[in-house]
């Protein structure tokens, strides 16, 4: 299937070669949260800690924020993304639940009965 003709999915980012290009320091530097004293030192000084990868004026405003569309649509995956949620105390649920604009409980409401 060509790029036009790839169906719209409203609230979705494609996230495709040139979201991956885009949105390599932010990825980067979330995949850097595996190891615990990157976590401590983002929590300790969350603007240096961006600087040190690059991050865009527009990647850093979506990390200020902690708004995972916001992220997404500076380039993140949400595979890596879930490392800075876990630094924010968030799960996937979480997530999910800001990705489709519901509490955390109707989303899992949602999940539920969908038998997920």
């Amino acid at each position: 299937m060509s790029a036009a003709a790839t169906p719209e999915i409203p609230g979705t980012v494609l996230f495709d070669g040139r979201m991956a290009m885009r949105g390599y320091p932010l990825n980067r530097m979330c995949f850097s949260f595996n190891e615990a004293a990157n976590r401590t030192a983002f929590l300790a000084d969350e603007d240096a800690y961006c600087a040190k990868y690059g991050l865009t004026p527009e990647q850093r405003e979506a990390v200020r924020h902690r708004n995972v569309l916001e992220l997404l649509a500076a380039g993140g995956n949400v595979y890596y993304l879930a490392k800075f949620a876990g630094i924010l105390g968030l799960d996937v649920q979480d997530l999910g639940a800001q990705q489709t604009g519901m509490s955390k409980d109707a989303f899992k409401d949602k999940l539920q009965a969908a038998g997920r």
